[in-house]
């Protein structure tokens, strides 16, 4: 048997193991219906409420071939469709709950279930107000853009910095899932929230399955997402990132 790591549950919320392990299982299944072998997910050994028991990763520096691996694994991924937008049930992303449905409209379930539902737990009045007030006056237009340039529903890893990918000696190991279906690109934006994953890396996405045009725009709208929920959990820091993000979101609303 493989070495166990064996994560605790430090959150308030009882089901998050639970949720992780299927992000996991829904990862791993994904990966090997996409015939990628390069890219690795820990099996899961046990969970419960308080414990979660799964593959021990001997992880170091990521690798030029490593980094290549892990794009084009994910873009085969991607490729993959999926019948509906959104997830089966809520999720955690991060310390953060994460509200889920199925939808057949990308554009409407990004705006009401993970923008909205961010707005409506800031804690600030001012701020709160000042982003729902672009909300009710450009959603509906950023929800057809959205849709607009959106292909299908993709099976997402919905929490990718580089902090939830590992890498040992021989390929990258995925971890830490907030999982969903939705525009591939809300992955690829996340990627570059921190620093990016290196010119390898999209270059190997990109041969397998090319960004679209509007990524450049679609990235600020994605990661708007994650500064909502780094405002909430940790603070003003990440409230400059949210206001580039919602004004990118009227840009692209206004000329939809």
């Amino acid at each position: 048997m493989a070495s166990v790591f064996t994560k605790h549950n430090d959150t308030e919320y009882a089901d998050a193991l639970i949720c992780e392990e299927e992000g996991l299982d829904s990862l791993r299944v994904a990966l090997r219906d996409a015939g990628v072998s390069d890219v690795r997910v820990p099996k899961v050994y046990a969970v419960s409420e308080t414990e979660l028991a799964i593959t021990a990763i001997d992880s170091g520096a990521a690798k030029e071939v490593t980094l290549k691996m892990l794009g084009e694994g994910l873009a085969k991924m991607h490729k993959a469709a999926k019948p509906q937008y959104g997830w089966g049930r809520d999720n955690y992303i991060g310390l953060s709950p994460q509200p889920n449905r199925w939808s057949a409209s990308w554009g409407e379930f990004y705006v009401k279930d993970r923008l909205a539902y961010q707005v409506s737990r800031i804690r600030e009045p001012s701020v709160q107000a000042a982003f729902d007030d672009i909300l009710s006056k450009c959603g509906e237009s950023l929800a057809g853009w959205l849709n607009e340039h959106c292909a299908h529903p993709s099976l997402l890893h919905g929490d990718l910095w580089s902090g939830n990918v590992l890498f040992d000696m021989e390929r990258p190991w995925l971890i830490d899932p907030a999982v969903y279906c939705g525009d591939r690109e809300a992955d690829l934006a996340m990627t570059e929230m921190f620093g990016g994953f290196g010119a390898g890396f999209y270059s190997a996405y990109d041969r397998v399955y090319p960004r679209s045009a509007a990524y450049l725009q679609k990235r600020d709208v994605y990661n708007l997402y994650h500064y909502l929920n780094h405002y909430n959990l940790f603070g003003s820091g990440y409230l400059e990132g949210c206001k580039r993000g919602f004004a990118m979101a009227k840009r692209v609303a206004e000329n939809a």
